[in-house]
């Protein structure tokens, strides 16, 4: 049974993050360490964390000196892990308790490098919303024109990330970027079709701010894709288009 490290950063989600956790915990699939990336200036959620840390000795925390963002944030949690495998989730998602099992298994089976599942959208009381069902993405053009990945439910092998395939210094859209990467390399990333993940819509969360995500979604083709501004403009007006029709 392969080592799993999972990669949680955490801002400012305190009434979240004990769930989260002990949805990790919860896990059937036992080999794991979890990561916790503390990325608050201000120290009053530290106790917490700690706290939490203590309930058992394979969770780590990590704090940064500086706001650094969820990304920079994942890429810190990716340099200190151990694991061949590694899994992501956000401070306000939860899993299946079955969902590395399954996913593992998924990945070995078939000698997956990268795959995601399928996922409920849950809104703050806890209340299914929505869903996202995992498909295949195997060429880049599968995925330009709308980011349909979820962060917490993607695993990875480890040996992938690199100094530049890793996750974007951007506010939102950086996992975007490092799919998009990976899919450039020829790395094919695979959907699990099975519901194994609870994501949070939290109207306080960056991930609302569409302000933001106009912006950052420009910057990911811009500069991250080297695409000319027109052509930027062109998959920016298909990504808005896109979530308008998710939501």
């Amino acid at each position: 049974m392969d080592l799993v490290s999972v990669i949680i950063p955490y801002y400012k989600k305190k009434e979240y993050i004990s769930n989260s956790i002990n949805s990790v915990l919860k896990q059937t699939y036992k080999n794991f360490e979890i990561i916790i990336i503390y990325d608050d200036d201000n120290n009053d959620d530290l106790n917490l964390i700690e706290q939490l840390k203590k309930k058992d000795d394979r969770i780590k925390i990590i704090k940064n000196i500086k706001r650094m963002g969820a990304g920079k944030s994942r890429n810190i949690g990716i340099n200190n892990s151990n694991g061949k495998f590694i899994a992501f989730l956000d401070a306000d998602d939860t899993w299946q308790t079955e969902k590395l099992s399954k996913q593992i298994n998924f990945m070995e089976l078939n000698n997956y490098d990268v795959t995601h599942t399928s996922y409920s959208i849950i809104n703050e009381s806890q209340k299914v919303i929505g869903s996202r069902i995992a498909r295949n993405f195997l060429e880049l053009k599968d995925l330009l024109k709308s980011c349909d990945i979820g962060t917490s439910t993607v695993i990875i092998k480890k040996k992938l990330i690199n100094n530049d395939i890793k996750f974007a210094s951007l506010m939102t859209k950086e996992d975007f970027v490092l799919w998009l990467k990976l899919l450039r390399k020829n790395v094919k990333i695979y959907g699990l079709k099975e519901i194994l993940t609870f994501w949070t819509r939290s109207s306080s969360s960056l991930s609302s701010s569409t302000i933001q995500k106009i912006l950052d979604g420009f910057r990911v083709y811009n500069k991250y894709m080297n695409f000319n501004y027109f052509k930027s403009i062109y998959y920016l007006l298909c990504l808005s288009i896109n979530y308008l029709f998710k939501k």
